[in-house]
């Protein structure tokens, strides 16, 4: 069902904290103007748990009017309560959402057949789409191969973001839940491998960044130009490594701030980056041959 780069992308603040929507409506633009198959909005890179009510609201809708179908819109609505899920899965499927991405339940760690009625509960409560998403980095609680062959029996539970970091599962999960079950990777640098495992893209960091670089590397996989492929994916692993120093989405909104894509404030707990990954960030953005406006200030170690 989904295929290619997939931006998951961040949720731009003003210097005053709220919403940069004018800055969103400008991203989603270039990311569709760049080549991306398709955007995931209110996700873990889109600082969802700093968003209040009215504010998922708003930027789940935002993000699916400026698509206006012209890419598939993936809305986040995964939470660690399954009434709460439901429910933003609802909205989403109102709002006019192509699929919901769901996160395994976090904190609570429940057992597998836990999340299994976790994820039945919520496919069963609507009419769209699900994607599973596998991050025991984040959620502290794993998504079992067993388990996903189970929801995958399930008609509209459709594929996984999987960030297990274990590229093997896309061949254990194959045989589970059929070769029609789209598996994607959510961590950049495995992009391919991944997709020599037999998985069907990536949900990016990076593209938020680079999303033609982004997209040519998967088109070259598609017409099998292994030169472009290598070449490519040798460029940008720099850059997805820069995405990560630092808890993802410091690192990669700094970098937006440098493209003049949106501001790099985020909401805390986190915070802006530290100078030496700055540093970090700007030197990979050199090397990938990305453009950028390079900042002309005398750093201090806090900065």
């Amino acid at each position: 069902m989904f295929e290619g780069y997939i931006t998951a992308l961040v949720t731009p603040f003003s210097d005053n904290g709220s919403v940069d929507t004018n800055a969103y409506r400008q991203m989603i633009e270039h990311q569709i103007a760049s080549g991306i198959n398709g955007i995931v909005t209110c996700g873990t890179t889109g600082e969802t748990p700093t968003l209040n009510d009215d504010e998922y609201e708003m930027v789940l809708s935002l993000a699916i009017k400026t698509a206006s179908k012209r890419v598939p819109v993936i809305a986040g609505t995964g939470t660690n309560s399954t009434q709460t899920t439901i429910e933003c899965t609802q909205l989403a499927q109102k709002l006019g959402a192509d699929a919901a991405l769901i996160a395994a339940p976090y904190y609570n760690k429940p057992t597998q057949e836990g999340l299994y009625l976790h994820y039945k509960a919520v496919h069963d409560a609507t009419n769209i789409p699900i994607l599973l998403y596998n991050v025991p980095g984040r959620s502290a609680v794993d998504i079992g191969v067993d388990t996903i062959g189970r929801l995958s029996k399930l008609p509209r539970i459709v594929g996984i973001k999987e960030c297990s970091g274990d590229v093997n599962r896309i061949v254990r999960t194959r045989a589970v839940a059929g070769p029609d079950f789209c598996q994607m990777t959510g961590d950049d640098p495995m992009i391919l491998p991944f997709l020599i495992q037999g998985g069907q893209g990536c949900i990016s960091v990076t593209s938020n960044i680079a999303p033609k670089l982004c997209s040519d590397l998967f088109q070259s996989w598609k017409k099998k130009d292994i030169a472009t492929l290598s070449a490519l994916n040798d460029r940008l692993l720099p850059v997805h490594d820069a995405m990560f120093c630092e808890t993802n989405p410091g690192p990669v909104k700094y970098a937006a701030s440098l493209l003049g894509l949106c501001g790099e404030n985020l909401r805390l707990p986190l915070t802006n980056v530290a100078a030496a990954n700055k540093t970090k960030i700007e030197t990979a953005l050199d090397k990938a041959g990305i453009k950028f406006n390079k900042p002309n200030v005398q750093r201090t170690a806090n900065q």
